[in-house]
């Protein structure tokens, strides 16, 4: 099973690791960090050992006995002095209250397990399980909490699932259902698309040596989150999609107890209610069950002395050496067989891409050069011979020197990689833009990632040329919701290039990328492991939004399946990491929107954050207070945001972002802000 480069929506982020069990009754016990300031150590003390060891003998001695009457056995596990200042501690909850009050401490968190812990659910075409990307090497046991099967079918039994690819199911009842004379081609949760074997590998793909596309990118590929366990749910069939096999394969997900789920497709302009993703992503969330989801690809609804670098994928190892090198005005295009059969022997210069490589079919024509006029030309994959693609910048050089002698030669040289190129990233051509269709009131997308021409694993059967940081997130945070996950991710995400200018749309011209483009930005997984400050929310607080949206009571219980959810606060202010604001389109005026948020220290004790503005042009923008103190980890503070903006004759789309700087300069934590014409919903 080889590994291949292949164009995804918005890579699928993985997530991880439910929260850890932290016992009901004072009496249980877990193990905790302890961090601790030690400056303040007490002078009696020769060291922090002594100092960590007499703080849990104090703990014993104060509470001697549990609630339920059992002897005390906290026990001290480590000391930390030089990663960290702390130690680890066997501990009741009592004790632990108890030993918040010792002189030093500073802050302590549950102890928590590495990513192989954490449970992928991919719903896709399902998996080719062969791949070296799902051996099971390093791996130790499947978590007793998983409850999911490795359902056999058509080239597909138990024994095909191990330690890391731990579950397989399918689902193609809504397929039958709809064509109940079809026969089914593969009737199992083997991949015969690639799609889904791509997306898994890519979120939780273990170490796989020496992989490459045809000899590019040659070295190491692994997933995102390589530990991770995987559990496939196969949907997608090449006799169709169905919205009803989708929700099964979600909804077995949940039950068979998987971390997060990583879903690259969509139901596009539906209403909100009648969605089925964004329906089973409400119960997900509600489970504790992080929803990834992509973006989309519909876009916008739109030799020579010293060598030129080009473009190719061409999956061959080849070099053309010394051929002639052929323009000709006429035949330039390279939009004519009858006319391309003229030409002389050699490598052929074509003015444009896009009918190039689909015309040419000629003995004659050894090689192209091609120039690519247009930005999707460098996230194709598409080369079915010797071929290179050269900005527009380079054609003249290399036409003056094919037209400037009939002995002009060129040679090429295939499978060379090139990194550290300028600008990256950037927006893709084919990635969908927001706002969502279904509520434009929440900024999507959240952050882009990488997505095009990803190395991966694909399945054999398939023809090449024609999801996992939140894993991470989760594993290290076992006590983060679904939502402030997706907060860090947002919060930490870069919002410029290699070269330190605002990531391009290569789409647009690579002009600056809109926050409808590229969310917040680039994702950062280091820097989502430590936010600072997170903005969370409630499955309560999604029903108040609902509540205040222009559906009935029946659509708002479709989506959040009980009537425990009230409806007596409705707000169409979410407490999300990012602000978007609209105005009516072709009326001019001056509107006011205020929003309010919560956010909450997860930093390392007490703090101060000052806020800092990159206003949207033509808009004022108010925030307070301006300064936000905190006196302890997971302490929350509020503030509003009030933006006076001006409404447009025209369409103008404008944007900005807050940050919240904390004194010490260890976190910044920013938000996008984007101002648009109304968006029309569905």
């Amino acid at each position: 099973m080889g590994m291949v480069l292949h164009r995804v929506a918005l890579l699928q982020l993985a997530l991880a690791l439910f929260s850890l069990y932290v016992g009901v009754l004072s009496a249980e016990r877990s193990t905790y960090i302890i961090h601790m300031d030690k400056s303040l150590m007490p002078k009696p003390f020769t060291a922090p050992q002594h100092w960590y060891s007499s703080a849990v003998d104090s703990v014993k001695s104060t509470n001697p006995t549990t609630s339920n009457g059992q002897k005390s056995t906290a026990k001290l596990l480590y000391s930390y002095d030089n990663a960290l200042h702390g130690f680890s501690a066997v501990l009741s909850e009592d004790e632990l209250e108890a030993l918040k009050e010792s002189p030093g401490f500073l802050s302590a968190y549950g102890d928590r397990q590495a990513e192989r812990c954490v449970i992928i659910g991919v719903v896709d075409s399902g998996v080719w399980p062969e791949s070296k990307s799902f051996d099971d090497h390093w791996m130790t046991e499947v978590p007793s909490r998983w409850k999911g099967a490795c359902e056999e079918g058509q080239e597909f039994n138990s024994s095909m699932c191990n330690l890391k690819l731990i579950g397989a199911r399918y689902f193609n009842k809504g397929v039958i259902a709809a064509n109940p004379n079809i026969t089914i081609s593969m009737n199992s949760a083997r991949d015969t698309d690639g799609h889904g074997t791509h997306t898994a590998s890519t979120a939780a793909g273990n170490y796989v040596e020496g992989a490459s596309y045809f000899g590019y990118a040659l070295g190491t590929a692994r997933g995102v989150a390589p530990q991770a366990r995987l559990a496939v749910y196969k949907v997608l069939w090449n006799e169709g999609r169905y919205a009803s096999d989708v929700l099964a394969g979600i909804d077995q997900a949940v039950a068979d107890g998987v971390d997060v789920i990583s879903i690259s497709m969509g139901f596009g302009f539906v209403p909100l209610h009648e969605d089925p993703i964004a329906i089973a992503s409400f119960g997900a969330m509600e489970k504790g069950v992080f929803v990834s989801t992509s973006a989309g690809n519909r876009a916008f609804r739109r030799p020579l002395h010293n060598g030129i670098p080009g473009w190719t994928m061409f999956p061959a190892s080849g070099f053309i050496k010394n051929l002639p090198l052929n323009y000709n005005k006429t035949i330039s295009p390279c939009n004519s067989t009858e006319l391309l059969s003229e030409a002389p022997r050699g490598i052929l210069i074509c003015d444009d891409y896009e009918t190039s490589f689909t015309v040419i079919d000629e003995r004659d024509i050894l090689a192209v050069i091609t120039v690519g006029s247009k930005p999707e030309t460098f996230e194709s994959n598409s080369f079915p011979f010797p071929g290179i693609i050269i900005s527009p910048k380079d054609a003249p050089t290399v036409i003056k020197y094919a037209s400037s002698s009939d002995t002009a030669t060129a040679s090429i040289k295939f499978q060379q990689t090139i990194l550290g190129r300028k600008p990256a990233p950037v927006v893709s051509t084919y990635t969908s833009r927001g706002p969502s269709p279904s509520y434009p009131g929440i900024l999507k997308p959240d952050v882009m990632a990488p997505g095009s021409l990803v190395l991966a694993s694909w399945v054999p059967e398939s023809y090449v040329t024609t999801l996992g940081i939140a894993a991470l997130l989760k594993g290290a945070h076992p006590e983060w919701s679904p939502n402030a996950i997706l907060s860090a991710m947002v919060t930490t995400a870069n919002p410029l290039d290699n070269t330190l200018h605002p990531i391009r749309d290569l789409g647009l011209d690579l002009v600056p990328a809109k926050p409808t483009a590229m969310g917040a930005g680039h994702v950062d997984p280091n820097r989502a492991l430590d936010p600072g400050l997170l903005y969370d929310a409630t499955p309560q607080d999604y029903a108040n939004l609902l509540c205040s949206m222009n559906i009935t009571q029946n659509q708002i219980l479709t989506i959040t399946r009980s009537n425990s959810y009230r409806c007596s606060k409705p707000s169409s202010d979410l407490n999300y990491p990012s602000f978007i604001a609209f105005y009516p389109e072709f009326k001019k005026g001056v509107l006011v929107q205020k929003f309010e948020r919560t956010v909450t220290n997860v930093g390392s004790g007490a703090t101060k954050y000052k806020v800092k503005i990159k206003v949207p042009k033509g808009s004022v923008i108010t925030v307070s207070p301006k300064t936000l103190v905190f006196k302890k980890m997971h302490e929350k503070q509020n503030y509003t945001l009030t933006l006076t903006y001006n409404s447009h004759e025209e369409w103008v789309e404008t944007f900005g972002s807050i940050t919240w700087v904390e004194n010490s300069g260890n976190h910044t934590v920013r938000s996008p802000i984007f101002v648009s014409p109304m968006v029309q919903v569905p």
